[in-house]
């Protein structure tokens, strides 16, 4: 009889309970599939005295999560922990460093630290799998790493945030304010007490790091992603993006821009038509573009007990077929250095809202630093407003250097006339 494949799961909160729950339903499925049982040899938790209701059938239970590492016939670990540091990295560097293969879903892990975990699994003979640390049950990693990897990719960008797409789905659906929509979903359990790594843009940063990593051959470069969030976008700014015919997602952009790489997080105003734009509530979506396969669009539930740890289970069947491949799909020492693309290269067109008082001559004064600055209006929007109060102005442009939009948006915030600093949104031509 064939042994069975022993894991050892660190944490059970969501993704580790959702993952023991589908190797327990789908154990016959899991077996055929790889050619052997997979068996939950032992478990670690923050709260050992907790009720639960999960199949864990003897499974030993260890208070120390890393000393999971030092279990005999451990065959792969599942980490589910998060954070970058502390116990979660402790536990992967030591399993890794004995050989033993791990399978994760921390983004902030890989993001931060997954060049030298990738090191050592490859002196170790180890597999180090995360195809859960980016866009949930979608595989898109799976996708870059064997499906597609004979394209020289050119761009991939994705909605890889839930929290985010449902906020900006939610304020565009209801007519709700960031704040109010924020308050919903953290009541809903979409978003965290303290939310910042999420509306912030972090969360996608990581996850988009990762994903370039995985595309163009080099390190994950968390430090080279410009990132921006979604709390200044206001019920206007929707409003005023449907009426022109486009929709705002905070994005995770990687591409290459004259052969260097630049990475990119932000709110984006992206056409109606496209398929991004129809990505709503939670749902994550990955746009990817090579040179041979064109345009690829995968889209699916980001997050959550089921997808993620379908992606988890699939790592833990492809290590349980003897499947030992590079991290990130190069060997280590064959990982580029890429030149990174500047940010104030890049170009677009953008939207513009000001917050202006209503005298005579502001638009020629703002347009006029438009001028000035090499940067051609295309559209121009002002609603009706009450007497007394300052106007909202909302402005679009050709394209332009992100160099010359934010020289001409200190010039435009420096007059007297401007009560606040203008908030740009760049547009997307997806």
């Amino acid at each position: 009889m064939t042994p069975p494949f022993r894991v050892a799961i660190a944490g059970l909160g969501t993704v580790g309970g959702g993952t023991v729950a589908l190797l327990a339903r789908n154990a016959d499925r899991i077996a055929e599939r790889c050619g052997k049982r997979v068996e939950i040899a032992a478990v670690s938790a923050r709260n050992a005295t907790k009720a639960r209701t999960l199949p864990l059938n003897g499974a030993t239970f260890v208070d120390d999560a890393t000393a999971l590492a030092d279990i005999p016939g451990i065959d792969a670990i599942v980490e589910v922990i998060g954070g970058a540091e502390g116990v979660a990295r402790a536990l992967v560097e030591k399993a890794l460093r004995r050989g033993v293969s791990v399978v994760t879903a921390n983004k902030a892990l890989i993001a931060h630290h997954g060049l030298e975990l990738a090191g050592a699994a490859e002196a170790s003979g180890a597999t180090l799998a995360f195809e859960a640390a980016v866009a949930g049950g979608i595989p898109v990693i799976k996708s870059l790493r064997d499906g597609l990897s004979a394209n020289r990719f050119r761009r991939i960008t994705g909605i890889l945030n839930g929290t985010c797409n449902y906020i900006l789905t939610r304020m565009r659906q209801e007519h709700k304010s960031f704040d109010e929509v924020l308050e919903e979903a953290q009541a809903l359990g979409y978003a965290e007490a303290e939310p910042s790594f999420d509306v912030d843009g972090i969360d996608t940063a990581h996850k988009t790091a990762i994903l370039a990593s995985l595309a163009f051959g080099c390190a994950p470069a968390i430090d080279r992603v410009h990132v921006e969030g979604i709390r200044r976008v206001t019920l206007r700014d929707m409003e005023a993006a449907e009426e022109l015919g486009y929709r705002i997602k905070l994005l995770g952009i990687a591409e290459l821009m004259d052969e260097a790489l630049a990475q990119r997080v932000h709110p984006c105003m992206v056409p109606i038509a496209s398929p991004l734009a129809n990505v709503h509530d939670v749902y994550n979506a990955v746009a990817i573009e090579g040179d041979a396969v064109g345009k690829v669009f995968f889209e699916g539930r980001g997050a959550g007990a089921g997808p993620t740890a379908s992606s988890i289970v699939a790592d833990i069947m492809d290590i349980a077929r003897g499947a030992v491949y590079n991290a990130f799909t190069l060997p280590v020492a064959s990982l580029k250095r890429p030149r990174f693309a500047a940010m104030a290269g890049l170009r677009t067109a953008y939207y513009v809202r000001l917050e202006v008082t209503d005298r005579a001559g502001v638009l020629a004064d703002v347009t006029g630093i438009f001028r000035d600055c090499g940067i051609s209006v295309q559209t121009f929007l002002q609603h009706s407003h009450q007497p007394d109060e300052n106007v909202q102005l909302v402005l679009t442009t050709h394209e332009t250097t992100e160099e010359s939009m934010l020289h001409a948006s200190r010039r435009i915030e420096s007059l007297p006339t401007v009560s606040e600093q203008p908030y740009l949104i760049r547009i997307e031509p997806l």
